[in-house]
């Protein structure tokens, strides 16, 4: 009997969205000082506003929020009434994918706070709860992890960082090959590209989707620094994922790390490569490098030539770890 192939593909980033999801942070354990929760949620409601003039965008929060939400958000950006904890829709939010027959289903990998480093009572319901609202199957993966944890280009072709996988604070007794055939399976993918990533020096053992992205069928793009520390271990991993992605011949274009920031914590994320494709539009951010900022911008022009390139400062974001991609989630349209 021949293989019948996937029951359903994740779609690529770049064909077109019905909507982009994303999540209303609150938590006050997660941000316990008042004023930078709202400099938070003054980020997350200026990449919402950046992506509504592209395409349609729903903030899931707790309707004791919205009131607060809507002063900040577009008129047309909708509400619903799901609760949250944190804004990483990435991560805990709706991972959609295509059947063969054109309908819409959620292929859950389950997330449990990056291996329990984090509360996320609301954050790890928030797929089954966006499943039950729009009527439709959610399938489990048999994971647990984040799809921030692994970039996919739409037509079979998968990376990722082990250490945000074979991890035990994730998927306790599963092999990297067993991971590897439920990731694929997730995705209706193929192939898969490891590289070693770091285990235990961040909150996501290292998430691929802020060092590098698939831009179309065989291409990347990766952040990587000028001058690399090789006492750094986050430095030694990116040039890992780099020289396996063009050892296995993916067309990789390199993205300087910005040598001037507005945030001096060597702890805070600068990461070109975590932007997030819209219909129509890309959303970028901005470091405060006027050198390494164009740069980038004119990385995103080439790799997306049909696309408007939106740059924003969302320093806030890379303060607690993460980035416009690690804020969002797309909704394909069928």
């Amino acid at each position: 009997m021949s293989d019948p192939g996937p029951q359903f593909v994740v779609p690529s980033e770049e064909t077109e969205h019905e909507r982009t999801f994303m999540q209303w942070p609150v938590s006050k354990v997660v941000h316990p000082e008042a004023d930078f929760l709202a400099y938070l949620q003054h980020t997350i409601a200026d990449i919402a506003n950046a992506i509504d003039a592209f395409e349609p965008v729903v903030m899931l929060a707790s309707s004791d929020h919205h009131a607060h939400a809507r002063k900040l958000l577009s008129t047309s950006v909708e509400l619903w009434d799901i609760p949250t904890d944190d804004l990483w829709c990435r991560d805990s939010g709706p991972l959609f994918a295509r059947t063969a027959d054109n309908k819409l289903v959620i292929s859950h990998i389950q997330f449990n706070g990056w291996g329990g480093k984090q509360v996320h009572k609301n954050d790890g319901q928030i797929a089954a709860r966006v499943a039950e609202r729009l009527g439709i199957k959610l399938i489990p993966s048999g994971l647990t992890g984040e799809a921030g944890g692994v970039e996919h280009d739409g037509y079979g072709l998968l990376m990722a960082h082990e250490s945000s996988w074979v991890n035990t604070n994730r998927n306790p007794g599963l092999s990297r090959r067993e991971i590897e055939q439920r990731l694929l399976a997730a995705y209706g993918a193929e192939e898969m590209i490891w590289a070693p990533g770091v285990l235990g020096e961040d909150i996501t053992d290292y998430h691929i989707d802020s060092l590098a992205r698939f831009t179309s069928p065989g291409r990347a793009l990766i952040n990587l620094p000028d001058k690399p520390d090789m006492d750094d271990p986050f430095h030694v991993a990116a040039l890992e994922t780099y020289e396996q992605l063009e050892t296995v011949g993916v067309d990789v274009d390199v993205i300087p790390e910005p040598n001037q920031r507005r945030i001096s914590d060597i702890e805070f994320v600068a990461s070109y490569a975590n932007f997030y494709v819209c219909n129509s539009g890309v959303i970028a951010a901005r470091f405060g490098d006027p050198d390494t900022d164009a740069i980038a911008e004119a990385a995103l022009r080439e790799h997306f030539p049909n696309r408007e390139i939106v740059t924003l400062n969302v320093d806030a974001l890379g303060e607690v770890g993460g980035g416009i991609h690690c804020a969002t989630q797309q909704m394909p349209t069928v």
